[in-house]
């Protein structure tokens, strides 16, 4: 990576520096979709377990009726879908370093060393937030069907479904990478445990202010099983933070 002395890259840099992690990020993403397109079928099958059983659908006539597919290009757009979220998230190690090697300032020598570090505990807080979506999945479907009137049914157009499904996972996935974020800068030297926590009233309101916003449901048990593991790991990250100052001031002192 050309940087000047000062450690800075200028602008032309740094817009060749987002094209080429862009385009490694896509290309990952692009080779890890045909996962996606393979085993497309029993993708479908795990998303739709919520909302009906595709397994019993074999057997039973119209067990399945509440979802549909729309139009003539619905199966393939459906299936292009399934295989590009699905590269997003196998190939989450790699875009995920990619975006911190675009945010670290320069990558120097200091920050290299905590790329693995930070990879390590990335992909897994990704994971992990991707699984409490699908967890809470069920609740969310059952709450927000709840509204539908009983004397009417309620017809769900799949790739509607999916594009909940989907947006939910990944804003849960993303929104864990939280706290991975705030602790490898620190280590990086760009964050201190303070500016970190200070201000920690504005950080809960913003992540509460998240949580409302990108939830694709509007009940208030699934924004808050988003925002309280949130408000915890930022305390947590600011906690760590705090350790590793004074660790690098006593090496200082040393």
């Amino acid at each position: 990576m050309a940087t000047e002395d000062s450690g800075r890259m200028p602008l032309l840099e740094h817009f060749r520096e987002l094209r080429k992690r862009t385009v490694r990020s896509a290309l990952s993403i692009a080779v890890f979709g045909t996962v996606g397109w393979i085993f497309y079928s029993t993708i479908v099958r795990i998303l739709t377990r919520p909302v009906c059983n595709l397994s019993r659908a074999a057997s039973t006539p119209h067990h399945c009726g509440v979802l549909y597919i729309d139009g003539v290009l619905g199966p393939l757009n459906l299936q292009i879908s399934v295989a590009i979220v699905t590269g997003v998230i196998l190939a989450s190690p790699i875009w995920l370093y990619q975006l911190w090697a675009f945010v670290a300032p320069a990558l120097h020598k200091r920050e290299k060393k905590y790329s693995i570090l930070f990879i390590a505990t990335a992909t897994p807080f990704f994971v992990a937030g991707a699984a409490l979506a699908y967890w809470i999945l069920p609740l969310a479907i059952k709450v927000l069907l709840g509204f539908t009137p009983t004397t009417l049914t309620n017809l769900i157009k799949f790739s509607d479904y999916l594009t909940f499904v989907l947006h939910l996972i990944l804003v849960f996935g993303l929104a864990f990478e939280l706290p991975v974020f705030l602790v490898a800068l620190n280590f990086g030297g760009v964050l201190s445990g303070k500016a970190i926590l200070k201000p920690w009233r504005f950080s809960v309101f913003g992540i509460t202010l998240f949580s409302a916003t990108f939830v694709p449901t509007s009940d208030p048990l699934t924004m808050g099983l988003l925002a309280l593991p949130l408000v915890g790991f930022y305390f947590a990250a600011g906690g760590i933070a705090l350790l590793n100052d004074r660790r690098r001031a006593s090496k200082i002192v040393e």
